[in-house]
């Protein structure tokens, strides 16, 4: 775990981060595959990587990198709570990424079970992933919930014990979205995985995930061929 001190250092922390593995991964395989992570936190993240005047900018390989979405609500991608919307306006319309490079969960299809194959469709697709195999993506970003959640994986949820799946429908009881989300399977396949994590909020349900405690759907990601890190700001990190 890395600490920064707040949400400013959070964000150039993990700009350096993606920059690293974006080229890393164009230099030896010719593309960068990335899953994005939605909510709050990213937002200053992919603010900072589509700054024209800042480093990380220039620094990129954008017309090979491959955007993917680790998880998405069943809502149209211009909907206010849309995690395509969120990083189209703060990111994906902001640096020179081909747009057929971009592929998004169509989360206007009601029918979150449907979404999820075809989401498995397009990765099997740009993957070119043969029956039983799983995409290895360069680099996820996940965030965290205050219970312990990460994507769309849900303490407690069934799509936890999903084991050969690639993404899955998350049906939200009551007032909720239903969702899409890549699997753990997927999650822990990944040659890296970066986990953003801000406010006091997130502090004792961080405390736990690095504790091990396995109730909490973010301490089960640890790909196993890969690298695990946490980015936390000061707030985030006080229990731990």
């Amino acid at each position: 775990m890395r600490v920064l001190a707040g949400p400013a250092a959070l964000a150039e922390a993990g700009a350096s981060e993606f920059v690293i593995h974006a080229q890393a991964a164009v230099a030896a395989r010719g593309r960068f595959t990335v899953a994005l992570a939605g909510g709050s936190t990213p937002r200053p993240l992919y603010a900072r990587l589509a700054d024209p005047d800042a480093p990380p900018r220039a620094a990129v390989p954008w017309a090979s990198v491959h955007v993917f979405f680790a998880d998405e609500r069943q809502v149209p991608p211009d909907h206010a709570d849309s995690n395509m919307k969120m990083a189209y306006e703060t990111l994906l319309r902001n640096v020179p990424i081909p747009e057929e490079q971009v592929h998004r969960i169509r989360g206007e299809n009601p029918d979150p079970d449907r979404a999820a194959e075809e989401y498995e469709g397009i990765l099997s697709d740009v993957f070119r992933l043969e029956p039983g195999q799983r995409p290895r993506f360069d680099l996820v970003l996940l965030g965290l919930g205050a219970d312990g959640h990460t994507a769309s994986l849900f303490p407690g949820g069934a799509a936890l014990s999903e084991t050969s799946r690639l993404a899955v429908g998350v049906p939200t009881a009551g007032a909720g979205f239903d969702r899409v989300t890549l699997t753990l399977p997927v999650l822990n396949e990944a040659a890296a995985v970066m986990f953003l994590i801000a406010g006091a909020a997130k502090a004792p349900a961080l405390r736990r995930v690095l504790g091990g405690d396995t109730t909490l759907p973010a301490a089960r990601v640890r790909p196993r061929n890969g690298s695990l890190l946490f980015l936390a700001d000061r707030d985030a990190a006080a229990q731990g």
